[in-house]
């Protein structure tokens, strides 16, 4: 087994990664999504967004193996983050670096490794996004930028937490975080050619509910949306809190019949939810849908526009009397 070297500037790498008060932290969500969905896209058994420390790899997000952090001695991500490339392991078993690697010889019996470094804004590589199979395999031209596309997506959430990018009350992204992460996602989309719609929601007459109620109790409103986004949209796609009671969720891989269908399932869930809850007032709201069309949505700040004039069309036309 060959051990990993260290980076150059290692002590300058460490003190970057633990400047980022990210070690040790609990699980979130925004790094969990991205790593159920490595595992998803490339039929591996384990993702991870793993940190390399002095002394060990700590895993920040980690789907299909039961630990937080093993020796960085016998990491495979160590040597991944020597270079800026993916470290792509086809066979553990019969490469002369990994062949006895306790790691290889037993649990998880690792045979495929890729690794993508993960840099943050001084150029450190901090760690990887990383996919783990007990098969051989190779990833394609195709699949390797797969794999960057999700790395990069991973260094913006670090990115967001230095930016202080969530919204504080509902724990969605906020504006700039939603922004980030959506222009990534659909840059990816543009390269792989697949669709993707956006939705962006309003509140109805929430100005009422704080001014009866209080606002106070708007907040509470406006967390019980976001909770119900969170638990009907589905873990791949990209949800924020603009401001206010505004609100967006880009789907990623939809079509406008997966997107009414998700709006459908949406708005049962919120029907039951008002019930169960059983205030004095029902949470509703428009909502505008737009299709990702790479030739006009040169960027989100444009699909961002066109979903809100959609939804501003409707929140309208819901105003209109009915014609006899």
């Amino acid at each position: 087994m060959l051990a990993p070297a260290k980076p150059a500037h290692e002590s300058e790498r460490v003190h970057t990664l633990r400047s980022l008060n990210i070690l040790d932290s609990a699980p979130e969500e925004r790094f969990d999504r991205l790593t159920r969905l490595a595992r998803r896209l490339f039929d591996v058994p384990i993702a991870l967004v793993s940190l390399v420390d002095s002394n060990r790899q700590w895993f920040k997000s980690c789907q299909g193996l039961g630990t937080t952090e093993t020796s960085r001695d016998v990491s495979f991500c160590g040597h991944a983050i020597l270079s800026d490339q993916i470290l792509m392991i086809p066979d553990a078993g019969s490469d002369e670096r990994f062949h006895d690697n306790p790691l290889v010889t037993g649990e998880p019996h690792i045979r495929f490794y890729a690794g993508c470094p993960l840099k943050v804004g001084n150029g450190s590589n901090v760690g990887t996004l990383c996919l783990i199979d007990t098969r051989p395999r190779v990833l394609d031209v195709e699949e390797r930028g797969l794999l960057r596309d999700l790395a990069s997506m991973a260094e913006r959430e670090i990115e967001a937490l230095q930016l202080a990018s969530l919204d504080d009350l509902t724990h969605l992204s906020n504006r700039r975080g939603f922004e980030a992460l959506a222009e990534h996602a659909l840059s990816m989309c543009k390269r792989m050619g697949t669709p993707a719609s956006l939705l962006f929601f309003d509140l109805n007459d929430f100005k009422v509910i704080n001014d009866t109620y209080g606002h106070a109790e708007g907040d509470k409103a406006l967390v019980t949306f976001a909770q119900v986004l969170r638990k009907t949209l589905r873990e791949m796609d990209v949800i924020g809190r603009l401001g206010g009671d505004e609100f967006v969720a880009l789907l990623l891989g939809s079509n406008a019949a997966d997107g009414d269908a998700i709006v459908a399932r949406l708005q049962q869930a919120l029907i039951a939810k008002n019930h169960e809850q059983g205030r004095r007032y029902a949470i509703q709201y428009s909502v505008g849908r737009i299709e990702y069309d790479p030739a006009r949505h040169d960027s989100i700040k444009r699909l961002l526009a066109d979903a809100d004039g959609a939804m501003y069309a409707q929140k309208q036309a819901s105003k209109r009397p009915a014609r006899l």
